[in-house]
């Protein structure tokens, strides 16, 4: 009987009873008035052969296909191209492997990083939208509503891990921000009416302060930035930036967000 049959194959009754749906394995008996289905040991083989061509990466409907030629052994065309998949697969796992191993030590470093540190940024291509927002909070819809399907529609390609940040053009208040908002991108596009394209050069000497917990508090941490600069002598050559690392793509409690503000120095 069919539940004697799968505890003997390893395999579910539902299974079975799908397998007999789509044709791969029919019973070898239906009782007509019970309606108990009886499989035979030779079945047995044909239910391991199923089992075996599946682990090897084959699609049922490609094992039936194979079962309606007449036989369950798979062509070295069929073999090639499963070993092909497979490569690919491998090559897919290995790059999302590298990219967390990166991510997790870029965390690691950050998270680590001490509240004050001194180091240099890069020459970037950003993809950039202004705009004046009334506060940060409204910061993650206009990413999500606006900028973000407005790069996707442009065709933007943006660098692993990602790097994006805002430039406040204005002295900072929490209310009524004139932000602009910078995502890292392989290469310059054609502008749009929302997204701009440019490349921002170098800045050989930049202050990095950790900030972590909700937007809110960013005047706060900014205060901070500027009473150690001056402690330190330190004085300012551009724009700040603010990166963003955590937020509420990534973290739900708003007290592990985590922004890193980047201040140009002389």
């Amino acid at each position: 009987m069919i539940k004697e049959f799968s505890l003997l194959c390893g395999v579910t009754v539902k299974t079975l009873r799908h397998y007999e749906k789509i044709g791969l394995l029919q019973p070898a008996e239906v009782d007509e008035w019970t309606g108990y289905r009886f499989y035979n040991v030779a079945q047995m083989q044909i239910l391991a052969n199923i089992r075996r061509l599946k682990r090897i990466g084959l699609s049922l409907d490609e094992i039936l296909d194979l079962s309606l030629g007449g036989t369950l052994i798979p062509s070295p065309e069929l073999l090639q191209q499963k070993i092909a998949a497979c490569r690919d697969e491998l090559e897919a796992v290995k790059r999302r492997y590298d990219l967390l191993c990166e991510m997790v030590d870029s965390q690691n470093k950050l998270f680590n990083m001490e509240n004050f540190s001194i180091g240099s940024l890069p020459e970037i291509i950003v993809a950039s939208h202004r705009e004046v927002i009334p506060t940060y909070a409204d910061l993650g819809r206009l990413c999500w509503e606006k900028i973000g399907p407005e790069m996707a529609r442009l065709g933007c390609k943006c660098v692993e891990p990602g790097y994006c940040f805002t430039v406040e053009h204005h002295e900072y208040r929490p209310e009524q921000i004139d932000i602009e908002y910078c995502e890292q991108v392989e290469e310059m596009g054609r502008d749009s009416d929302i997204i701009k394209f440019k490349r921002l050069p170098a800045i050989p000497k930049v202050l990095f302060v950790k900030h972590v917990g909700p937007y809110e508090r960013f005047y706060d941490t900014f205060v901070e930035a500027f009473r150690y600069m001056d402690e330190h002598g330190l004085q300012l050559a551009g724009q700040p930036r603010t990166s963003y690392v955590d937020g509420v793509w990534n973290q739900e409690n708003p007290e592990l967000w985590l922004s890193i503000l980047q201040i140009p120095l002389v």
